[in-house]
């Protein structure tokens, strides 16, 4: 299961510009999923569901300082919200995923540097391991 997980985990940072629209069931316009450009498993990098936005998990540039990685995986939220006519303001709920709880406190303060309040709602969990040997990665809801 651990492995089933990171496989996905690490397909949803592969997410690209280039993208596969599909309608939702029985061909509604009001379901549209957005599949990445080489995705490595059977999901979608953004699925739009009426006036939401679901992102799979983004993560960040590894090998450098945790506050660099954390950065750029919320510039990857960032981009793909964009992407979709939305921003961080937009958002509604977000879930990190952090193999050190140790970096609680640094992710706060990144994330309150980049979150515009009021905060969407957010859950953290701490994992083994995350696809790519990232440290963190995040996933949000947001509404248009």
């Amino acid at each position: 299961m651990k492995h089933l997980l990171a496989v996905l985990l690490w397909a949803a940072a592969l997410a690209s510009c280039s993208v596969h629209v599909e309608a939702g069931a029985h061909g509604s316009p009001s379901v549209r999923h957005h599949r990445a450009a080489g995705a490595l498993g059977p999901y979608s990098a953004v699925v739009e569901a009426g006036p939401f936005l679901f992102l799979s998990g983004r993560i960040g540039e590894r090998g450098g300082s945790y506050a660099r990685e954390a950065e750029t995986a919320i510039d990857g939220v960032e981009e793909e919200l964009e992407r979709h006519g939305a921003s961080l303001a937009d958002v509604v709920s977000v879930t990190l995923f952090l193999t050190d709880m140790e970096c609680y406190g640094e992710t706060n303060a990144i994330y309150a540097a980049r979150f515009p309040a009021p905060y969407p709602t957010r859950t953290c969990v701490e994992v083994a391991r995350l696809p790519g040997d990232a440290r963190i990665e995040i996933t949000a809801i947001a509404r248009r």
